[in-house]
């Protein structure tokens, strides 16, 4: 026998509300959990290759490798020289990323380690050890004394007590004490030595001329000025050079 059931006239057949908001306080469908980020970790929205290049262009940096994982940014370490707080590097990599890639870095997330500039150049590159200025009267001399494997150079430069000058004999200071370690036929100058700001930030800029085998190289370093601008010339003398010290070194 076959049973047919109608449905009663002027009643629309029953549906079942699938919307997952309106069942859930019958228990039909549990709530979806959202997964959040952890503590400390970033949300990934850049290029990790690009951030992590530009990292190691900061100033004092000299590797970084930024580690990211299930699309977010985990770790970021630093290898650093001692010339800046490493809060300022945590404050410098935190600006760079939101600068240039819109990212918010957390703090926690970025380590730095430091070390002294002999130990990361393995005695490669000139490290400055010392530098002192004398005034007598209306001069001034000063002295850079740059350590460079097992020896130590002193450069020096004399001339009018002047604020106007000062950036300059200290660059012509550093050179003096690079030559005493270089073979004698490259002859190195101060072409140019400056103070700008660039944004907000004082940076030291030095243009270098090398002369090698009747070849002239025109050089440039920069370095930013921290707690001590005489240091900060120092550093962009040298930044300019180090690429090529280590073939013009004597041995």
């Amino acid at each position: 026998m076959i049973v047919i059931a109608l449905q009663p006239k002027g009643k629309a057949p029953a549906t079942k509300n699938l919307d997952p908001v309106h069942n859930q306080h019958k228990g039909n469908l549990a709530p979806i959990a959202v997964p959040e980020p952890a503590l400390g970790v970033t949300s990934l929205q850049v290029d990790v290759v690009a951030l992590q290049e530009k990292i190691g262009r900061i100033d004092g940096v000299e590797a970084a490798r930024v580690v990211a994982g299930n699309g977010q940014i985990e770790e970021i370490h630093v290898l650093a020289r001692r010339n800046k707080a490493p809060k300022q590097l945590v404050r410098d990599v935190q600006s760079l990323s939101q600068a240039l890639f819109g990212e918010d870095i957390d703090r926690r997330i970025v380590s730095v380690v430091q070390l002294a500039d002999s130990d990361l150049d393995g005695g490669l590159r000139p490290a400055l050890v010392d530098i002192s200025e004398t005034l007598d009267g209306s001069r001034a001399e000063i002295v850079v004394k740059l350590r460079w494997k097992d020896s130590v150079f002193s450069g020096t430069s004399g001339g009018a007590a002047s604020t106007a000058t000062r950036a300059r004999q200290i660059a012509e200071a550093t050179i003096d004490a690079v030559r005493q370690g270089i073979h004698p036929e490259a002859a190195l100058a101060v072409s140019s030595m400056d103070i700008p700001v660039l944004g907000t930030r004082h940076i030291a800029v030095a243009q270098i001329v090398l002369v090698t085998d009747a070849t002239e190289r025109m050089l440039i370093g920069g370095a930013y000025v921290e707690d001590d601008e005489a240091r900060a010339v120092v550093r962009a003398v040298l930044d300019a050079l180090n690429r090529l010290l280590p073939d013009l070194r004597l041995p």
